[in-house]
């Protein structure tokens, strides 16, 4: 497959490469300016391992789908609580719940030129719960399988269809699910004709392209390069021609291509490259909260950490501040909940700061007046490490005497998987932008024992919540938003107050930019180029 084709294009990707191969050349020697109607972003893609969207599950991969694929519904990208129709017209639910029925728009197309009718979505829908990769658990959750997919999701007319979930949960919830990757609509025509067996066109569909998105997918070269052009169907044409995602794992290379103007934007520069880059008069800065949250996890088999005061007092011997300011400075804010800003029912309340004379007190109170020795399992990355070590030296102030083990992101998670851990320091992720996504794994727990069918993080770190697990089952079901929220709320206070974790940052998203761009769209889940352009 042939990366780029055309001329231009394919020059200035040269010329931009010998930049990057050519670092210690003066900067004088090579410039290759972007083209005036092209996107050119400098991130790191080495995680992208498929373009279907019926296996999409990886955050570079996530974003690219966004920019390209349609589903039923959208919600706002800065604020998650607010639920509009995509493809979905219109939309109702049945007296009991259980049925939805949508209303496709009439008139749009797909890149490929094909009409978008229900029975693509429907399709669609079926496909992804009958491949049933990593994310179907997604729409599977609400009780459609392999055996039940024909029967509960139908197209009732051209432009029609009904889907009928098996209990009568949130509308919020099964709209949220249909927000994610995983429900993207793609074209039946196009992907029956790249059939190969009964696969229903998945080894295809890998490397390939077949959605309504305001781009297409020209070319995808692994830990190269992504290609989107503009899809001339899309009901709104996007101002640019092209998007490019280029992965440069340097961040340092990162930055010498956009301050020669090789690139456009600059996706993962560290605090220092972006103090640097931003005295830059071409260069512009740009953030946004994501839905990420970092915390630390403090597993219940240990036996001090099980005790009430303990888990207290650790959440007082974290300087909050310091960390947001300096270690994660452009990268995170200080925020304590488990349900990320923006997102429906959160809280922004952020009682604890860094105060050793309460954590001795606790601590005393627990029996551990002279503190303990403990262990953090930590992702060897320069911003893991460096918060680990800011939390050891306040945590020696009352006694705690943490050893930080070191190891890599698969390591780290396989011990935190298998209740191996002391203290896990990590981050969370929703997988949709229902606020269940959250509750469900940090305040629900159905079996405890080291053989549970289901672990979320509560069973990761062996605590059972008690009541809290069947106020999370019952706000899955609560119809009216506005007491669901509520629920919600309840729930963070709760976890707050007496979880096994230390919540302390949400994510920022930082951009460094040309000063030309506009219009690029950081959002919660994930990003949006569809409006963007160059001055």
């Amino acid at each position: 497959m042939t990366l780029l084709s055309r001329t231009s294009i394919r020059s200035w990707m040269v010329a931009s490469t010998v930049l990057v191969a050519t670092v210690a050349t003066p900067f004088s020697a090579v410039h290759a300016e972007t083209p005036p109607d092209t996107l050119v972003q400098a991130w790191q893609i080495d995680d992208i391992i498929s373009l279907d969207p019926a296996e999409i599950f990886e955050v570079s991969s996530w974003e690219i789908a966004t920019n390209t694929y349609e589903r039923l519904i959208k919600f706002d990208a800065k604020d998650a609580s607010k639920i509009y129709g995509d493809v979905a017209e219109s939309w109702t639910v049945s007296g009991d719940g259980l049925t939805y029925t949508f209303k496709i728009r009439e008139g749009k197309k797909f890149a490929s030129g094909n009409p978008l009718t229900a029975e693509d979505v429907v399709f669609s829908l079926r496909r992804s719960i009958s491949l049933d990769k990593s994310p179907a658990f997604i729409i599977g959750q609400l009780g459609l399988d392999k055996s039940n997919a024909q029967e509960k999701i139908k197209q009732t007319g051209p432009f029609e269809l009904t889907v009928t979930v098996d209990k009568p949960y949130a509308p919020t919830l099964v709209l949220y699910c249909l927000t994610a990757p995983v429900a993207s609509i793609v074209d039946k025509q196009l992907v029956k004709q790249h059939e190969s067996g009964d696969d229903l066109g998945y080894n295809w569909l890998k490397t390939h392209y077949a959605g309504s998105g305001p781009f297409s997918i020209r070319d995808w070269k692994a830990n190269e390069a992504v290609v989107l052009e503009r899809n001339p169907y899309y009901v709104k044409a996007a101002p640019l021609a092209r998007v490019i995602y280029r992965h440069i794992k340097e961040t340092a290379t990162q930055r010498l291509l956009l301050e020669k103007g090789d690139v456009d934007i600059a996706r993962n520069l560290s605090p220092e490259e972006i103090e640097a880059v931003s005295k830059n008069p071409d260069i512009k800065i740009d953030e946004g909260p994501s839905g990420t949250i970092y915390y630390l996890g403090l597993n219940q088999k240990n036996p001090n950490l099980a005790r009430p005061e303990v888990r207290e007092a650790l959440k007082w011997l974290v300087d909050y501040s310091a960390i947001a300011d300096t270690i994660m400075k452009y990268k995170g804010e200080v925020h304590q909940t488990f349900l990320p800003e923006g997102y429906l029912g959160a809280i922004n309340e952020n009682p604890y700061k860094l105060d050793v004379a309460k954590a001795k007190e606790l601590l005393a109170k627990a029996g551990l007046k002279d503190g303990f020795t403990i262990t953090m399992d930590t992702r060897s990355t320069p911003d893991i490490s460096s918060i680990a070590q800011a939390m050891q030296a306040t945590f020696a102030q009352v006694g705690i005497k943490l050893e930080i083990i070191p190891g890599d992101n698969k390591q780290t998670l396989t011990k935190y998987r298998a209740r191996q851990h002391d203290i896990y320091i990590g981050t969370w992720g929703s997988d949709y932008p229902d606020p269940n996504s959250n509750a469900g794994m940090f305040a629900k727990n159905d079996d405890n024992s080291d053989n549970a069918k289901a672990k979320p993080l509560a069973w990761r770190n062996a605590w059972d919540p008690g009541a809290l697990t069947v106020k999370t089952r019952a706000a899955v079901m609560e119809r009216d938003a506005e007491k669901r929220a509520q629920m919600y709320s309840e729930l963070q206070e709760a976890v707050l107050k007496d979880g096994p974790y230390v919540i302390f940052l949400q994510e920022i998203q930082v951009i460094a930019e040309r000063k030309a761009v506009d219009g690029f769209f950081i959002g919660l889940d994930t990003n949006s180029v569809a409006q963007a352009k160059k001055n």
